[in-house]
């Protein structure tokens, strides 16, 4: 007998069963299993998480970065207004009367404003800011630092220039031993002449002078230092 052929039977799944290829396409589109889900979700969590928290990190880089520039800033103005004065009164100095007390040391008698502080010591413990005992921030020029705005616009309340909002500056002066300027001397402090070692009067010592600037801002309880200059008038 011979057998008849049928061509049909030879086509891709005549039999009824799915050819091996489709089937194992027909698997591989199965859908992601809860496991694979969660730890997709777990991944996705700490990257953005990552990524927030490096954005907090740069922001907190930023706005030092920013203080720090306008602290150093704040100091040089200081520095530059005072490097210009001589280091007492020039028209009564600095000496002790006879009764032995130091006269001249600090805002003499009528010096009351800032344009009166024509000498270094004038400034010992004077503050320019919202703390202090003169407005301020200022300038070289003695003038305020304005705050601005967005835009760069000088902030004014009834024509009012408003100083830059939560900084200060405080100077401190002190008499220094012109052989070591680390030893700090009274300001009623006078040498007296010991073998070769010349003796120096209350006025001819050098004067080391140091600029503090603080920042506060609306979330800090106190002022919080952010820059120090020093320097040594001679």
């Amino acid at each position: 007998m011979h057998s008849t052929h049928d061509p049909s039977s030879d086509k891709p799944g005549s039999s009824g069963r799915l050819p091996v290829r489709a089937r194992t396409g027909r698997a591989a589109r199965r859908g992601f299993t809860l496991l694979e889900s969660a730890l997709a979700l777990v991944i996705i969590g700490v990257g953005i998480t990552a990524l927030i928290e490096a954005h907090t990190v740069l922001s907190r880089a930023n706005q030092w970065s920013t203080q720090s520039a306008t602290a150093a800033y704040l100091a040089g103005e200081i520095r530059e207004r005072l490097r210009r004065l001589p280091r007492h009164d020039p028209v009564n100095g600095l000496f002790i009367n006879g009764s032995n007390q130091l006269v001249g040391w600090g805002p003499d008698s009528g010096e009351t404003t800032l344009v009166d502080y024509d000498d270094v010591d004038d400034y010992d413990g004077a503050t320019f800011g919202a703390t202090g005992n003169f407005p301020g921030p200022i300038d070289a020029q003695g003038g305020l630092i304005p705050s601005v705005d967005d835009r760069g616009q000088v902030i004014a309340v009834s024509g009012q220039v408003v100083p830059l909002a939560g900084w200060s500056q405080t100077v401190t002066v002190e008499k220094v031993d012109p052989d070591n300027f680390s030893v700090v001397r009274a300001s009623n402090y006078v040498r007296p002449a010991v073998g070769p070692v010349p003796a120096l009067g209350v006025d001819q010592f050098p004067l080391r002078v140091t600029v503090v600037v603080r920042f506060q801002g609306i979330d800090d309880l106190a002022p919080v230092e952010i820059s120090r200059v020093t320097w040594i008038a001679p």
